[in-house]
């Protein structure tokens, strides 16, 4: 079963600096366990505690898994996988604009 994983900017430097990596997994857990068996320290940036970073937001063909099954989210053959770092803050200069 092959998974599409759409990797951020930021995490590219475990992944060799690839925009998107091939991964396996029934659901979004053992994904992520298949992503660290191939690119070492990943999982860590993703998962605390068996369940997602805070910052951390992923998206299964596009709906956010936190309002699915989380970590639980079952994956089928074909799925695409999109990792996201959130963002927090607002504009600096929304004080300014008057």
């Amino acid at each position: 079963m092959a998974i599409e994983v759409r990797i951020p900017t930021i995490l590219r430097t475990y992944t060799d600096g690839q925009k998107a990596v091939e991964g396996a997994g029934t659901t979004i857990g053992e994904l992520f366990a298949d992503l660290e068996s191939r690119h070492a320290g990943i999982q860590d940036r993703l998962v605390d505690g068996g369940e997602l970073r805070r910052f951390v937001n992923v998206y299964l063909n596009d709906e956010d898994v936190r309002f699915l099954d989380g970590i639980s989210t079952t994956l089928s053959d074909g799925d695409s996988v999109t990792i996201l770092p959130a963002v927090a803050g607002g504009s600096t200069h929304a004080g300014r604009m008057r």
